[in-house]
């Protein structure tokens, strides 16, 4: 078989321009973070090593808005996932999942596999689980067999954002001590998340998302509740484990060598989140969303193409899950957009493969990066024949002109951003 060479890894390589990637992970990597890996490792003892692991962590805490432990894994969200459970739960134990989407399904599949007993609370993939549900599984869970709940706070596979505070105020209600767990990989950095003020235990990202890093480093934030039941659980653990990770020494922090060069770049993307300060980022993200919607709900007016998420406040910010009618091909779409236009967009899984096509919108995306994406999709849908309502592209343009950016996006640093974070503010 022939070696791959760049031609056959990027097929684009004789077209002008560039690609856009509008998945929702892996994400657009800023330049700055790009060249912040092309450099040696250091020694690790190195003290310039040693300082700037110290600040990631500690920076971290304040993108968490924690003022608990944070742990780092070479390893993508699925570790995070099960970083989780064995540090948190022993074989046997019970969790509940709200399940909006296949993600929320597979946790609970990587629980069952880990000895665990699942349980779900099930929507349509369309809406997202309610609090009232959620407290109403654990009320009759009278023996207290549920250990934790399992939320995904954006499922990328149906574009919907659940309302974590909401879920603490159902655990609570309800009496029960179960912890929760929030999977945030799709959603911090990109949505508002307040982990300590939420109530939540432990949550869960990946660098590939909102944190505009290349897959491969997975951050687990853990509270104290969190890290008390992690001194209780007797499962066999090594390389997830808090116990030993909690240790200063760099090699024992990483149970090996550290990842470097991921860490260079999670230096530089931390660098740009303080810069651009949190609350501007998460209101660029709403911003963009809208836009998106905006477009998709013109082009829904031509009947075969909808909005997946059907109420307005769990439309996630991080992407949009759009539909297609019956008999048409979500995956085609996909392809010519992609071949024709270099334009990536996602598909989805399980129940929704085939049905669904996702933009992404996180990440280091901008304004002209969302209406060159939105232009090639409607060039997609006239070569394809799709029918589809007119003016999308007018309408995301006519939104943008009437929310432009604040003054924060462009340099300035809000009172609250990643730097006072990090401080206690």
């Amino acid at each position: 078989m022939d070696r791959p060479t760049d031609r056959h890894l990027d097929r684009h390589l004789d077209r002008p321009g560039r690609d856009f990637l509008h998945t929702p992970g892996p994400t657009h990597i800023p330049d700055r973070v790009l060249n912040a890996m092309h450099r040696q490792p250091y020694d690790l003892i190195d003290p310039r090593l040693l300082a700037l692991t110290a600040s990631c962590f500690e920076e971290l805490k304040a993108v968490f808005r924690t003022s608990s432990e944070v742990f780092i894994y070479a390893s993508n969200g699925h570790g995070g996932w099960e970083a989780a459970i064995s540090n948190l739960f022993d074989p046997g134990d019970a969790v509940l999942l709200p399940e909006m989407g296949m993600f929320g399904a597979r946790w609970g599949n990587v629980a069952q596999e880990l000895g665990l007993e699942p349980h779900y609370v099930a929507s349509d993939y369309r809406r997202a689980v309610e609090p009232a549900a959620l407290e109403q599984a654990l009320r009759a869970d009278k023996a207290h067999g549920i250990k934790g709940v399992l939320a995904v706070h954006t499922d990328t596979s149906s574009g919907i954002t659940c309302d974590l505070a909401a879920y603490r105020r159902a655990i609570d209600a309800a009496g029960h001590p179960a912890l929760l767990v929030a999977d945030v990989i799709a959603s911090l950095a990109a949505a508002p998340f307040e982990m300590d003020a939420w109530g939540v235990d432990v949550a869960i990202c990946g660098s590939q998302k909102g944190l505009m890093c290349p897959p491969g480093l997975a951050y687990v934030a853990a509270g104290p509740r969190g890290l008390a039941r992690a001194e209780q659980v007797r499962r066999t653990r090594y390389y997830w484990d808090w116990r030993e990770r909690s240790n200063k020494e760099l090699y024992r922090r990483f149970c090996g060598t550290a990842p470097e060069q991921a860490l260079f770049a999670l230096r530089a993307a931390l660098d740009i989140v303080a810069e651009q300060g949190l609350d501007a980022i998460t209101a660029r993200h709403a911003r963009l969303a809208r836009a998106v919607q905006c477009a998709v709900e013109a082009w829904a007016a031509g009947g075969a193409l909808s909005l997946n998420a059907v109420v307005p406040a769990e439309r996630s910010v991080s992407l949009t899950a759009i539909r297609v009618a019956d008999g048409l091909d979500a995956e085609e779409l996909r392809r010519y957009a992609r071949e024709q236009f270099s334009v990536a967009v996602a598909g989805s899984y399980g129940a929704l493969a085939g049905r669904v096509f996702r933009i992404g919108h996180l990440g280091d995306v901008n304004e002209p990066m969302i209406l060159g994406c939105l232009g090639a999709i409607e060039a997609t849908l006239i070569a394809l024949g799709i029918p589809h309502g007119e003016g999308a592209l007018r309408a995301a343009a006519a939104y943008l002109a009437g929310a432009p950016a604040g003054a924060g996006e462009r340099g300035a640093v809000p009172a609250n951003s990643l730097a006072t974070a990090a401080a206690g503010g």
